[in-house]
């Protein structure tokens, strides 16, 4: 008989319990906007939670401007961080010089580079090295009402800004909706990737090594484009105080025409519970510009790390092996895409939403970044500052945008 049987035998005896089995305890922090719901991660984690029963993930959500503080105040409280944490693109160059995160390069198979699209590695890389796993794949895509479209005489989305302009000033015309644009241009990182997505339109980025380029060239061209169609009234003016789920709301209310937002959108402005303009939400990726970029898409990724202080590094690897996983990854594909290139072919991703499958084919595969510097959050507090001080006005575009390129050169 084995020794835990005749344990088993004797408690019974006994009238005693047995003990519980040791189980480790995660701490998980994810965001509550955008790509997967709060259900999704959820559903996710207690498929987890089924395969392995010896460990209990507790999920903690918070809205993505509160997300990188949160993961920065956590890693100084003794006994009270995380495990497992969700992260930018954008930071790991600042999380792996403050030593925040965890390098798990040697963990991570070699034979899963070629299979995950490169857009999505670069939101893990830095120096050399791996931070985390790619989990949320995303960029902005141009989504538009068919039906506008349609009773405005316009018979094919715009492939180009110029044509979104024009588009848009005959929808403003014929009084089909009032403001035929919607961005989220709230003073945050929401509005950065707009205005990121269109300096990549004209071939362009707003930093060139470590000189900023923000007065110059395609950048300086992107906010001139942003306050032109605020001015010309083409886009609602109050898209300098929404953040995407704003954008969201208008786009499903049937009050815009046009609507750059990340992948989470396609599926709920088509859900009839959620929106009026469900069957009429047609999706292209982010146009180029004339003599610019073909696509422009904005590298809007999102990877999950262990963080430095994890008392449990293999059993958060496990969790987030799981969560990044292609069988995971297909089963939820509807607000956020598969980072795995093969799932893009696969009828069970692809059913109900080929229209947004077919604009990802084109995106994902130029996605370009923000830059990679340690320095990023204070670069982009910047430019948030003085772009929106330009789109409300306070200031013409061409000033703002060099007081923006001076203030860079002070955080050096």
């Amino acid at each position: 008989m084995k020794w835990t049987s005749r344990l088993a035998l004797c408690s019974a005896a006994l009238g005693m319990a047995l003990p519980a089995l040791a189980q480790t305890t995660l701490n998980a922090l994810f965001m509550s906007q955008a790509a997967y719901s709060e259900a999704d991660v959820k559903a996710m984690t207690a498929d987890f939670s089924k395969a392995n029963p010896a460990i209990k993930v507790n999920l903690e959500f918070v809205p993505y401007e509160a997300l990188h503080d949160k993961i920065i105040a956590a890693k100084g409280a003794a006994g009270a961080g995380y495990d497992v944490v969700l992260f930018d693109v954008v930071w790991p160059a600042a999380f792996a010089k403050n030593k925040v995160l965890r390098d798990v390069t040697e963990r991570i198979p070699a034979a899963d580079t070629d299979k995950v699209f490169a857009g999505a590695w670069s939101t893990v890389d830095y120096g050399g090295r791996r931070w985390g796993m790619p989990w949320i794949i995303d960029t902005k895509f141009l989504f538009y009402n068919k039906e506008i479209l349609k009773k405005a005489g316009i018979a094919a989305p715009p492939r180009s800004w110029d044509e979104v302009i024009s588009q848009s000033k005959i929808i403003k015309d014929k009084g089909l909706v009032k403001h035929p644009l919607v961005w989220s241009w709230s003073q945050s990182e929401a509005m950065v990737c707009d205005y990121t997505t269109l300096a990549l339109a004209y071939k362009g980025s707003f930093v060139d090594g470590e000189k900023s380029t923000f007065d110059s060239g395609p950048a300086l061209q992107a906010a001139k484009l942003m306050q032109q169609s605020l001015a010309s009234g083409l886009t609602n003016p109050n898209s300098r105080e929404y953040a995407e789920e704003d954008v969201r709301k208008v786009f499903s209310n049937g009050e815009a025409a046009f609507a750059l937002n990340w992948t989470y959108m396609y599926n709920q402005a088509n859900d009839p519970k959620e929106s009026k303009v469900a069957g009429q939400v047609g999706v292209v990726p982010a146009p180029g510009a004339a003599n610019g970029s073909a696509v422009a898409a904005v590298n809007g990724s999102m990877g999950l790390g262990i963080t430095a202080g994890s008392k449990n590094p293999d059993q958060a690897w496990r969790y987030i092996q799981h969560m990044s996983s292609r069988a995971v990854q297909d089963k939820h594909a509807k607000l956020s895409l598969p980072i795995w290139k093969a799932s893009y072919d696969d009828p069970a991703v692809t059913k109900g939403q080929e229209e947004l499958i077919a604009a990802a084919k084109q995106s994902l595969v130029v996605m370009a970044g923000r830059p990679s510097t340690p320095r990023y959050t204070e670069l982009s507090s910047v430019l948030q500052k003085r772009l929106h001080e330009a789109l409300l006005g306070k200031k013409g575009v061409d000033e703002a945008m060099k007081i923006a390129a001076s203030d860079i050169v002070k955080l050096r």
